[in-house]
Order: C-alpha cells, then sequence, then structure tokens
C-alpha cells in the first residue's frame, strides 16, 4: 500500500501552503467556460491568486479572528475567498446562497461579519438593500474581476487583489507572517446549521477539529494523490462537500473540479471523468432514473438492462456473507467463488451493459460517498450490481461530518458503518445516538445555552438521531428524532422508512408523510412532472401547457408547477395509486400511507421546504400545505 503521507494535524494555512509548494505545477482546479469549453488553475495559480486577496484584506484591515462571510453557489471563487480569509487567520463564515434576505442578516448581525462575498447581483442586492439593518458589514465584495461599482460599500475582485498587489510591495513577509502565526486551536469557521427545525445555530469548527476531521476520513479511504479528480456540486458552504471533498483534495495535490449543478450532474461527470464525489441519496437516486432511462429507449435495450440487473442483484447477494457485509475494494474480482453459470451471466451482463453504464460516470470512477440521509440498501445494492462503489457514511455539521463509514472492503447496504477512527458512539436509553471525538464542535456560536443543550455531562454530543445496532458494530439510522410520527394510537412511524420507499420511483417524485396526533399515516405527493409530460406527449393526452413552471434552463431545466387538469387526469392518478399500494406492501400496516393528497407543485429550496442538501423540512412543509393535510384527514 503506497504511504499516506498526508495524514496530518495542522492549521489550514499550513495545508495550504504545503501544497502550493509541493504540486504547484498541478492542476487544482477545473471549470466549465461553456457548453464545451473548460479551464484550469494550477496549485501555483490558485496559491497567487489567494495570497493577493488576503493581503488585500489585511490592507483594509482586518485581523485574526474577523468574521468574513461568504455567500456563493459552487465555483473557484469560493475557494479563493476561503482562505483569503483562513490565511489571514480569519474566520470564514458560510452562508447558503439561497437563504432570505432575512436569514443573510440574522447570520451577518450573529456572527458579527465585518465583509460578505457575493457571487451575484441578486445577494448583492439583498446585502446593499438591508445594509442599515448590519451595523458591524463594512463592505460587500463581488467575486467577479470585471463587475462596475461606484459605491464605496462594493469591491470586486480586481480591486481588492491590486490592494494586495501594493500591500505586498510595501510589507513583502506580512502574509506570509501572518498565515504562519494561526494557531491549531483558532477558530476556523461558523456555518449556521440549516435544521429542518428552529432558528439556525452557528456551529464552530477550529482548524484543529475540522483537520482531525480530515485525518481520521483519509486513514478510512482507500489511497488518493494528485492522479485524483473530485467533482464538487453539493453546497461547499456546508461541512460535507467543504470539508471531505475541497479541502482533503487540496491536501493531497488532487484537482477540485466544480460542476454547474445538482441538476446537470451526469452531464458534468461525462465532462470530467472524476474518480471521486461527495453526493446524498437524492443524487443516487437521480443518476440511477438518468441511466434507466438511457437504456429504455428502445424494448430491447431496456429488457437487457432489466436483466442485466437481476444478473447482477443475484450476484452481489451472492457474494455477501451471513450478516450482509459485501467486499467492494478496488481491483476485486466480482465473480470469484460464483458458479459457473452465474459467473457466464455476469460477464455477458458486464459487458453487454454494466461497462457501458461505467463509461457513462466518466471511465475514471473509483467511488463515491453518500451522506446527508439514508441511502435505500436496494439502490446500495443496484449500484454494487453495477460494480460501482458507493461509501454511505454519516455525520452532521456538528462532527465536522464523519462518524461513522462504511470501509470499502465490508459495506453493509442499508448501514452507515461502523464508528470512524478516533470516534466514541453510544445509544442512549431513547435510541439517540451519541458522538464524542475531537472532531467535534466544542460550542455554538453567541449560544451557551444551545451548547450545554448539546452535550451530556460526559461530553457526548447528542445527534439527534435514533439509530439501531447491527452486526459488527454497525449502525442504521431509523430517522431524526424529532421526525418520528406519533399517531394517535400511540405507534411510532419513522417518516424516512415511508419516503424511501419511493427512492427508485419513476413517477413519484417526492412525498412527504404525515400523521403526528392522526389516527392514520397519510401523505403529500409530488408526482415526477417531467415524467408525466413526456408520457402525456407519447400517448396524446391533452393538458394545460401554459399552466406549467419551470425553473432552470436546458439540461437544468424542470417542471415545478402544474395546473389543477393536469393532476385530474386518470392515467396519472392510477400510476401514482399504483406506486403507493407498491410501496405500502414493504411496510407495517400501521406504516401504510392510508389517503394522500398529489400535490401541485414540488417542495422547493426556494420556499424553505428542502434543505441544501436536499432533505425534507416537514415542518415548513406543514404549514405550506395545512389545507391539503386537513383534506386527508377529513370526515367521509
Amino acid at each position: 500500500m503506497r504511504e499516506r503521507w498526508y495524514i496530518t494535524l495542522q492549521t489550514f494555512p499550513k495545508m495550504f501552503h504545503d501544497s502550493v509548494i509541493r504540486f504547484g505545477d498541478c492542476r487544482c482546479q477545473w471549470w466549465k467556460t461553456g457548453p464545451d469549453t473548460t479551464a484550469s488553475l494550477t496549485y501555483a495559480e490558485v496559491g497567487r491568486i489567494v495570497k493577493e486577496l488576503g493581503s488585500g484584506l489585511m490592507k483594509l484591515g482586518v485581523q485574526k479572528q474577523d468574521r468574513i462571510a461568504i455567500m456563493s453557489h459552487n465555483c473557484p471563487q469560493w475557494l479563493w475567498a476561503d482562505f483569503s480569509i483562513l490565511n489571514i487567520g480569519g474566520i470564514t463564515v458560510t452562508i447558503y446562497p439561497t437563504l432570505s434576505q432575512r436569514e443573510m442578516v440574522f447570520i451577518i448581525n450573529d456572527s458579527g461579519s465585518r465583509m460578505l462575498y457575493v457571487q451575484d447581483e441578486a445577494n448583492l442586492k439583498k446585502a446593499l438593500d438591508a445594509w442599515d439593518q448590519m451595523p458591524s458589514l463594512e463592505r460587500v465584495i463581488m467575486m467577479r474581476d470585471d463587475f462596475p461599482t461606484d459605491d464605496p460599500r462594493v469591491m470586486n475582485l480586481s480591486q481588492i487583489r491590486k490592494l494586495g498587489v501594493k500591500a505586498l510591495v510595501e510589507e513583502p513577509y506580512a502574509y506570509e507572517r501572518r498565515w504562519r502565526e494561526v494557531d491549531i486551536f483558532d477558530k476556523m469557521t461558523i456555518v449556521y446549521t440549516s435544521g429542518t427545525t428552529g432558528q439556525p445555530k452557528g456551529a464552530v469548527h477550529t482548524h484543529h477539529s475540522m483537520s482531525s476531521a480530515s485525518a481520521l476520513d483519509m486513514k478510512m479511504l482507500p489511497v488518493i494523490s494528485e492522479d485524483d479528480v473530485f467533482l464538487s456540486f453539493l453546497p461547499i458552504s456546508h461541512t460535507y462537500e467543504r470539508q471531505c471533498g475541497q479541502m482533503i483534495a487540496l491536501a493531497v495535490g488532487a484537482t477540485y473540479a466544480y460542476a454547474q449543478s445538482t441538476a446537470t450532474v451526469v452531464q458534468d461527470i461525462a465532462t470530467f471523468k472524476p474518480t471521486i464525489f461527495m453526493s446524498v441519496p437524492r443524487i443516487y437516486e437521480r443518476i440511477f432514473m438518468a441511466i434507466r432511462e438511457a437504456y429504455s429507449a428502445t424494448p430491447q435495450s431496456k429488457e437487457a438492462f432489466e436483466n442485466a440487473l437481476k444478473v447482477g442483484l443475484a450476484v452481489t447477494e451472492a457474494r455477501a456473507d451471513e450478516n450482509g457485509f459485501i467486499d467492494m475494494s478496488e481491483g476485486i474480482d466480482f465473480t470469484e467463488g460464483l458458479s459457473p453459470e452465474l459467473k457466464q451471466k455476469y460477464l455477458e451482463a458486464d459487458a453487454l451493459v454494466f461497462s457501458k453504464v461505467r463509461q457513462l460516470l466518466g471511465g475514471r470512477y473509483r467511488f463515491a460517498f453518500s451522506a446527508a440521509g439514508s441511502l435505500p440498501a436496494d439502490l446500495c445494492k443496484i449500484f454494487m450490481a453495477m460494480g460501482i462503489r458507493i461509501i454511505e457514511g454519516y455525520g452532521l455539521t456538528e462532527t465536522c461530518n464523519t462518524t461513522n463509514l462504511n470501509r470499502i472492503n465490508k459495506i453493509l447496504p442499508g448501514s452507515i458503518g461502523p464508528l470512524a477512527v478516533n470516534v466514541e458512539g453510544r445509544i442512549a436509553e431513547d435510541g439517540e445516538w451519541l458522538v464524542r471525538g475531537d472532531n467535534v464542535i466544542k460550542e455554538y456560536w453567541n449560544n451557551p445555552e444551545a451548547t450545554r443543550e448539546a452535550f451530556t455531562e460526559d461530553g457526548f454530543f447528542k445527534t439527534g438521531d435514533i439509530v439501531e445496532e447491527l452486526a459488527d458494530g454497525y449502525i442504521r439510522i431509523v430517522d431524526r428524532k424529532k421526525a418520528i410520527i406519533v399517531l394517535d394510537t400511540g405507534k411510532n412511524v419513522p417518516a424516512a422508512k415511508v419516503e424511501n420507499q419511493f427512492s427508485l420511483s419513476k413517477y413519484v417524485d417526492q412525498v412527504c408523510a404525515v400523521g403526528d396526533d392522526r389516527p392514520f399515516l397519510g401523505a403529500l405527493v409530488v408526482p415526477n412532472f417531467d415524467a408525466f409530460i413526456a408520457y402525456f406527449e407519447q400517448n396524446g393526452i391533452a393538458y394545460d401547457k401554459s399552466a406549467l413552471q419551470f425553473v432552470g434552463e436546458g439540461a437544468q431545466r424542470m417542471c415545478v408547477k402544474v395546473g389543477p387538469d393536469f393532476l385530474a387526469n386518470e392515467q396519472l392518478r392510477a400510476i401514482v395509486d399504483e406506486e403507493i399500494q407498491a410501496a405500502n406492501k414493504n411496510l407495517e400496516d400501521f406504516e401504510t400511507i392510508k389517503k394522500y393528497v398529489i400535490v401541485t407543485r414540488r417542495f422547493l429550496e426556494s420556499e424553505d421546504e428542502v434543505t441544501p442538501t436536499l432533505k425534507l423540512k416537514r415542518r415548513v412543509i406543514a404549514q405550506h400545505f395545512a389545507d391539503e393535510i386537513e383534506q386527508i384527514y377529513a370526515r367521509g
């Protein structure tokens, strides 16, 4: 095994500058500039940009431990902004770019941020319109070189860099001294929990806690290097993508590539041919849908895909041990130990279908991670059957991600794996998962009461998730503690168990289970509008096209709302009901969906109904769809 030299505990300015020196001529960042064109920067080039930006911030008076916020979608400038702050001893405050002006104001004020990096005019306008409400804010920095501004409160990247160049001429070693002064126990970042309930809390990570998190991750992974390409599409504002993706890629000298959005993942994979990426269950569902759709062009190709999948799943089951563990190590022979007949069938399926599917993932794919929600065991097995490695883990913003992780040589579908290296855990009496380790926060910003409530007396962090233990210390998530639906009969229903039944559905897009203090379980059901539009067009079914609402452009275009006539179609209602009844067969009687309402629009992040990692905010959804829920429980 190659030496894992990159596993260290150090400040992130030290890690960054080590990589700039060691990998100066290697590609650091890679992104699209058009449909068929890309651009990139080396580690040396990124190092120079960050040095000039950091020196510019110092010229503007930024001191150690000052807070500076970033409100931007994923882009190369996100990394530049992040390290311009960290390398001068500042604290990066992350703000999701989709948050409202009210939420932005709360985070700026709660953190006391002096400056704010923004990517676009929409968020610039939010800041300027609320300027008088944010007394600590001194400047907004537009993350573009050429953005024209005559407002003294607004600067662009070129202006900051020019200030930095001037500062470097005047004091050549000021920046170098500053980043070397950063202590590993200094506060590094404040990440406000998006949360599915309640007011956001600012989780404070130090260089020590996040560096500890990276170290424990890298101990458990196969060896990674400058030959790897990480594809970024989850929000870097979240600790999952930022630490497991951006920071680990930089530590080993790998390429960090930027997808255009979560909606274009399949196309972006074809462009960048990544070896590794971070994802969430919802994205794997979309990837599988895209793969299945690609093989549905003709009845023959569809039949070939379904037959190959049956063979692949049979092989996956045959390779599992008595407890269900499956070895997915790189280079392993999936056919070893199989009967001659099954081996031959698998080799044929692999040549005809699976090898082509892996090419859809770019042809260089090694492995990917799944977190921020349970990956359905059936979906995990489907990817395994095709020779695609997904390593499921678990963690929270407060734990800087990984507390549990499946090992690549011992994956248990449906589980989040055993404890990570250097992390302790135990199950509380009520089933809540409690964890302790150097990667866990020590405090919430400006919130000692929340900090006290978050920990047990002996320092274990309360995750808020109900779990159960499986074989060999592997853990399965039942659901969020607050997402357990308690019927008025006293029965407890994990909402996630019900909703995950639809993860592979072609025609049901989202399901929100409801039923707290009600006599039975109900559901709000969002059909896959795009799938039904295609179905209606193919079958000559008329519908009101003027009522359709879309978001995104080109490959990112998605229907998010339809008219009532669309949902009144008998074939749509019959297909949706078929999906509901099929799901109910996998549930206990008290868990089954007894009644449901099909709703006219998707649950949206822009309506605060979905977190940036695509989890449902059930409390908000219940408020927005109160009438529909009452309809479910109306008598008669």
